[in-house]
């Protein structure tokens, strides 16, 4: 009867974390849609894909919202900068797990670790003072789009990395005593059975570290310049929804205020589709 009493007590105890957990979720998203329905109200919703420039503080009557210019720099640089950090990620993760003698693989993974535990504050002190003047010699004025790319790029690798070595880790043993059985080399064992086998979890590990992309707002905001237009070049000063509602939240009132909100409502849609695409990713749905 004990045993019984405690893992029903068990039980019901998950149910509530999981109770909890989702009410927090559902708790923010009403608490973003009650805060822009002010802006959806006043300046309604096809403003912010068709006024002529942001500048809100004059409110509905007199100010424009277009969100566009700031979306695309977010869209524009979480793409570019997972398309970079995927094969770094992968690629290394596959390096430390079939090829690396096991000390050096094993260093490697404390170092991923490492780097996935780092603030992002700091790498975003490391562009601000390193890269951006760097960059700045070669095409004024250094805090631009490209220069959050790469800082990025560096910061989603390790999440990716990580996750793509847990999913090769995770991989059933008898997979690749089968492939030895038939001869396949080990180049050949990579590429035909353990990318098909694991390509789930890597799909998901992409997914996680496109998520910590679109949130990112420190770093992003230290390096990216911050202007307000549309990305024409790489080396154009940008912002970022993140770093608007960061910069503008301080001071912003009334109309002002309520459109910064739709920015986090934007953000947390474009989370929603991830988290959607990673559990179906994860149900094994990806390419049939």
């Amino acid at each position: 009867m004990f045993p019984w009493s405690r893992d029903a007590s068990l039980a019901w105890f998950l149910r509530g974390c999981g109770m909890i957990t989702g009410t927090i979720v559902l708790l923010i998203l009403l608490f973003l849609l009650l805060e822009s329905s002010v802006a959806f109200r006043e300046v309604g919703l096809t403003r912010f894909f068709t006024d002529a420039s942001w500048h809100p503080s004059g409110g509905a009557s007199q100010g424009t919202f277009n969100l566009v210019p700031m979306l695309a720099a977010t869209l524009l640089s979480t793409v570019v900068a997972v398309a970079l950090a995927t094969p770094l990620g992968i690629g290394s993760a596959m390096f430390a797990h079939f090829y690396a003698p096991r000390p050096l693989g094993h260093a490697y993974g404390k170092v991923i670790e490492l780097l996935a535990g780092i603030p992002s504050v700091v790498y975003g002190l490391w562009g601000l003072i390193v890269l951006v003047p760097l960059v700045a010699r070669v095409q004024p004025p250094g805090a631009s789009l490209f220069t959050a790319i790469v800082v990025l790029t560096i910061m989603i690798l390790p999440t990716i990395a990580l996750l793509a070595g847990a999913a090769f880790e995770n991989l059933p043993a008898e997979y690749l005593q089968a492939s030895a059985a038939l001869g396949l080399s080990r180049g050949r064992t990579v590429l035909s059975v353990v990318l098909p086998a694991t390509r789930s979890g890597l799909a998901t590990a992409i997914l996680l570290g496109t998520g910590r992309a679109i949130g990112e707002t420190m770093a992003v905001l230290m390096v990216a310049g911050n202007v307000v237009q549309h990305p024409t070049g790489l080396f154009q000063p940008v912002r970022t929804l993140t770093a608007n509602i960061a910069l503008e939240m301080a001071y912003a009132m009334a109309d002002h205020r309520s459109a910064l909100f739709v920015c986090g409502l934007l953000l947390m849609v474009l989370v929603i589709v991830l988290v959607g695409a990673a559990e179906w990713v994860s149900q094994g749905r990806i390419h049939g």
